[in-house]
């Protein structure tokens, strides 16, 4: 046994199947400098090939008699603290992931290094400069080199008045060179310095605005938050309020109150397009108290703000999924708003939810975590029933306007009809009414481009994706057919390439559903907002503000119109193809799809107007599109918790998936019912557990990499999570699968 200074290290190199904290060797010239948190290189593996690591611990003693020593330390002050390296071990445990991958997901991609081994992302400096001498004995110098050096005086007379300044704004108000800048330092007249500069993407330089007044039902409930709030243990609360009650506002008073509490706070959004106004809106209050992180934000953006937050410039981070990560260590409140959004879950390793990851930090410093939705996820009412959230409600709107009136359109009625469009009669009447009174709407469908598919009507024939499972998408801006999995395009044909017949267009997308509207109103406005359109940085923004400023009449888009937008002059909402989300063959399909209805509902009528709302669907009977228009979420929640319970799917039981791909097909399927036999063998004494698959995802071929399942109807105790991380190590270290990929996920979206 090896007595003498040791480091646990996590190791980037290692897989998953090999990754547990790794003892090395301190050497002595860096004792001072190996710390808990700091990243070193090492060797690793029986090739000593370099690797970066993260020191975890420090110990005196090692089980090894002979450890390999630590090659470098790259930084000079930790980069994690204790409490987020026992963060990054809990998702190592939780989300089947290695525990770098967690260190990765938790600082800012700005802080790793390029493969050179430079910095992606350096400190920006500036250069200050500021007078060596007296300000009497500087002005009488400038008087002196008026005549042969009248750009020295210029500088000297600028310094005597403001005593320090960047040099760039120097040069620039005097018209000074740099070499005149340069004479003057040499001859000891100023003295320069750096200083640090935070690439802001946005500084906010206007008066901060008092807090926003709440009407009695709104400080009702936030009088019941912020006794939870001053409560010494952690708490957690849903706030479940009809779309315009006002949520926002209360978020303001909580996060004030924490702030004033010499606390931190952190508010998550489910869509970067609702960043910006989001910053605009909280920074009326709180000014530069408020850090943004987001991934539209650049490398040296982010890594910026990240600092910002961490130093205590900043007490406020509002941003998407990775915000909840913000690095304060006197974390007061973590608010979720739309937290039933799926935009919170991580489809890459590590695979994990926001909200455990809040649960997980608020637990540990004692903070409030608040859930807020109109549409709550039915696991988090379900916890509110039991007891495990505190419960709030806010039934009414702010402004007591009524919400939306509702009309269902049968659209087969208006096929009957000879209307074969996308849009009914009764929707291109609500929209002439409301260009007519200069009120503006808002048009949804959940699929962008121009068509779904192009097929022929003799054959049968379809366009289909050579690299995925999936039909090709036309877009008639480029006239092209998309794959949007793996971004594959081509031209579609003439005729049918397999029988020469006539090609059909089917189904519709934003871009179809614009150019229709451009020819119903050829006089009006009409805006598209999908990621076609908002791929720019900003771009979503600029969008937003074009459609408010230039009150144009109609605007069309994908689920980035359905939560967030407060447009005082959006009187009507159309909802088109309302069931085309309701037999996806997953269990929550019915719960996004009421969810999504009311959220884009809830966009009408937030001003002084009535607003009004139109859903087009082929299923009118079906009770979810019916209980969605009558803004019934009580009734949805009964209703859908009857079928979880009967198909144990959550809150009743959890589902752990194993997920195999790879290129062949066959050899992807055998290794999943290898991992089906083995779940088996192991809980043969668990009646509580159902073992399902292998099964295709929804969409089984992606890149040509063949994709299938094995799912753990569950409670995803220790015991399970173990056997599954026994299961990915067994499998992927055994080499019987080669070239298949096998990961863990725990309630997966798909």
């Amino acid at each position: 046994m090896l007595e003498t200074g040791v480091a646990k290290i996590a190791v980037s190199a290692a897989t998953y199947w090999l990754d547990k904290p790794y003892d090395y060797l301190i050497p002595e010239k860096l004792r001072d400098k190996v710390r808990p948190g700091v990243r070193v290189t090492v060797p690793f593996s029986r090739g000593n090939r370099r690797s970066e690591g993260i020191v975890l611990s420090l110990t005196d003693k090692s089980d090894y008699d002979k450890l390999k020593p630590v090659e470098a330390v790259l930084d000079s002050e930790p980069v994690l603290t204790s409490s987020q390296i026992k963060l990054a071990l809990w998702m190592h445990d939780r989300f089947f992931c290695t525990v770098y991958d967690a260190v990765k997901t938790i600082l800012p991609a700005g802080f790793w290094f390029k493969p050179d081994g430079a910095r992606r992302v350096n400190d920006k400096m500036r250069e200050m400069i500021s007078l060596a001498i007296d300000a009497s004995e500087a002005s009488e110098l400038a008087r002196a080199k008026r005549r042969k050096a009248p750009m020295q005086a210029e500088l000297l007379e600028l310094m005597c008045t403001v005593g320090r300044v960047s040099a760039h704004e120097a040069l620039y108000f005097t018209g000074a060179s740099r070499q005149s800048l340069k004479a003057l330092i040499n001859a000891g007249l100023i003295e320069t310095d750096f200083e640090e500069v935070f690439r802001r993407p946005e500084v906010w330089n206007e008066e901060i605005q008092p807090l926003p007044v709440l009407n009695s039902e709104q400080s009702a409930v936030f009088e019941g938050l912020n006794e939870l709030l001053q409560s010494p243990t952690a708490e957690a609360a849903l706030l479940c309020g009809v779309t315009g009650s006002g949520k926002t506002s209360i978020y303001i008073h909580l996060i004030c109150r924490t702030l004033k509490s010499d606390k931190s706070a952190v508010l998550l959004v489910p869509e970067i397009s609702l960043t910006p106004q989001m910053i605009r809106t909280f920074s009326e209050y709180f000014g530069n108290d408020v850090a943004v992180l987001h991934s539209s934000l650049s490398l040296g953006e982010r890594y910026d703000e990240w600092k910002r937050a961490k130093n205590g410039d900043a007490r406020l981070v509002i941003g998407t999924r990775s915000a909840v990560f913000a690095p304060f260590e006197n974390l007061g409140l973590i608010i979720i708003d739309e937290e039933q959004e799926e935009s919170y879950k991580s489809e890459n390793s590590p695979r994990y939810h926001a909200r455990d990851i809040a649960k997980y930090r608020c637990a540990k410093t004692n903070s409030l975590l608040l859930l807020g939705s109109a549409t709550p996820d039915l696991e988090s009412r379900y916890a509110a029933e039991k007891g495990r959230y505190k419960y709030f409600e806010l039934k009414k709107r702010y402004n007591e306007m009524k919400l939306p009136d509702v009309s269902i359109v049968d659209m087969k009625s208006e096929l009957h009809g000879g209307n074969g469009g996308n849009i009914s009669e009764r929707l291109q009447s609500e929209l002439a009414k409301n260009i007519e009174n200069g009120e503006q709407s808002i048009l949804f469908i959940n699929r962008r481009g121009a068509h779904k598919l192009i097929s022929c009507g003799e054959c049968g024939y379809i366009y289909k994706c050579p690299n995925c499972s999936v039909s090709l998408t036309y877009h008639s801006s480029n006239r092209r057919l998309m794959c949007h999995y793996c971004g594959y395009t081509q031209r579609p044909d003439n005729a049918c390439p397999d029988c020469g017949g006539l090609l059909t267009f089917i189904g519709a997308g934003t871009q179809l559903i614009e150019d229709e509207l451009k020819q119903l109103f050829p006089d009006s406005g009409v805006i598209r907002m999908d990621t076609d359109t908002v791929k720019a940085a900003g771009s979503h923004d600029a969008l937003l503000e074009k459609f408010r400023k230039e009150k144009i009449h109609i605007m069309v888009g994908t689920q980035m119109v359905t939560k967030g937008l407060n447009f005082e002059n959006v009187t009507l909402i159309g909802v088109l193809s309302a069931d085309q989300s309701l037999y996806c063959g997953d269990y929550r399909s019915g719960e996004r799809t009421f969810s999504l209805i009311t959220q884009v509902v809830g966009r009408s009528g937030r001003g002084s107007k009535p607003g009004r709302a139109v859903i087009q669907t082929f299923t009118p009977q079906n009770e979810i599109i019916r209980l969605a228009a009558a803004q019934d979420y009580d009734g949805f929640y009964r209703s859908e918790m009857q079928l979880r319970a009967l198909q144990r799917t959550p809150p009743f039981a959890d589902i752990i998936s194993i997920t195999a791909s790879g290129v062949e097909e066959a050899s992807v399927i055998k290794c999943c019912e290898d991992i089906r036999n083995i779940l088996s063998a192991s809980v043969k004494h668990r009646t509580d557990i159902s073992i399902l698959g292998p099964a295709p995802l929804a969409v089984v071929k992606v890149n040509n990499r063949y994709r299938y399942r094995v799912n753990i109807s569950c409670k995803s105790d220790k015991e399970i999570r173990e056997l599954v991380s026994a299961v990915l190590v067994k499998l992927n270290s055994s080499g019987k699968y080669k070239g298949v990929s096998i990961f863990a996920d725990n309630n997966p979206l798909d």
